[in-house]
């Protein structure tokens, strides 16, 4: 029976040539690392979203006062609900960590370079559209925490003189967060945002395999590396077969992520899931510390040390803008960070930076 659903597929699709090209045949750089597999960890992290948010849909009420009592029920009476609405918060913020660490990996390798600007380019919005997946799913619980964190979020564009009310208006569909912002936030999490993050990464994952993954500067031998005139798939014959050499360390890593989720879901029930999300939305009531989720501790630090709202949000922008356009900007050959010892600096330093103002606005 399998033989004949083998040759049935064989006549065609041609599934030997493809399994031999794109897995079995398709070499890699062989001194390829574990950094490489957080974009395959990161996509799976993203799918596993996609199916318990599928769950989560089937008992949610998108109605603010029907929106707490129903994710409580998911965590009470539903079976296995809380098995899914805790892989849900958990795994969104794992997610923003590994597509974090990903950008940072491809940074350090110098992947970025011509010709992989564009690849660049997209992560980087990926990033930016798995963030803004987080903060438009944050409000739909309902709870103290997510309302009043999106009330001081949706807050921000009023630094913008002319626009920025008008803005902050249609974020909230009104003067305050009510249950229209609830509305727009859900519409946005469920149909919006899934379409432009499933088209962002279907051209992503077109730039990598159509140019090739890029070897590692680090133990690379001296006098290999070519300059780019011309369009070329970068290719490996010496190198290691994707599948099953690097298949297998990605679905290793991938185990992995899933091993810290169930650890965090068991022994860590409340890293992400505080008090206050477990509090009905009291738009009476402001909660003595609300602060926004880790990811946005950084940037939320630093709008309070400087005076001027809209010189921090401006001065944010550029920094953005500046990350976005990196590859662009950095037009030297050498793409070893450790033979580059400013850009070296400035990259420790930006990462301390980061870090610093974390944890400083955490205990602030």
């Amino acid at each position: 029976m399998t033989a004949k659903i083998k040759n049935w597929l064989e006549t065609r699709i041609g599934l030997e040539e493809l399994i031999r090209t794109q897995l079995t045949g398709y070499m890699i750089p062989r001194n390829i690392n574990l950094a490489y597999t957080l974009g395959f960890v990161a996509l799976a992290a993203f799918v596993s979203q996609v199916i318990t948010g599928f769950f989560l849909l089937i008992y949610y009420v998108p109605d603010s006062e029907q929106a707490f009592r129903s994710v409580q029920d998911m965590m009470s009476s539903v079976p296995f609900g809380w098995l899914f609405r805790s892989m849900h918060a958990v795994g969104s913020n794992l997610m923003v960590a590994v597509v974090i660490l990903h950008m940072l990996s491809v940074f350090l390798m110098g992947s970025y370079k011509k010709p992989r600007e564009m690849t660049w380019v997209a992560g980087l919005l990926m990033l930016l559209m798995t963030l803004t997946f987080c903060l438009s799913g944050y409000l739909l619980p309902w709870s103290q925490l997510s309302y009043w964190a999106t009330t001081i979020v949706t807050t921000i564009p009023t630094a913008f003189p002319y626009v920025g009310d008008f803005v902050t208006r249609l974020m909230r569909g009104g003067e305050a967060v009510s249950g229209i912002t609830l509305n727009r936030f859900f519409a946005m999490h469920v149909t919006l945002l899934p379409l432009l993050l499933i088209s962002l990464i279907g051209i992503h994952l077109f730039l990598v395999r159509r140019i090739g993954i890029s070897a590692p500067p680090f133990g690379r031998p001296a006098g290999i590396k070519k300059t780019w005139t011309s369009f070329r798939h970068e290719s490996y014959p010496d190198g290691h077969p994707l599948y099953p050499y690097f298949i297998l360390r990605e679905m290793s890593m991938v185990a992995v992520y899933f091993g810290v989720m169930f650890f965090i879901i068991g022994f860590l029930p409340t890293l992400f899931l505080p008090e206050n999300a477990n509090l009905p939305a009291d738009p009476f009531r402001t909660p003595g510390r609300i602060k926004p989720e880790w990811y946005f501790l950084a940037p939320y630090q630093m709008l309070k040390l400087i005076p001027n709202k809209l010189l921090g949000i401006s001065i944010q922008m550029a920094l953005v803008a500046v990350v976005i356009l990196w590859p662009f900007l950095d037009t030297k050959d050498e793409d070893n960070i450790l033979k580059r010892p400013l850009l070296l600096a400035i990259f420790v330093l930006s990462l301390t930076a980061w870090a610093v103002l974390t944890v400083w606005g955490h205990y602030s």
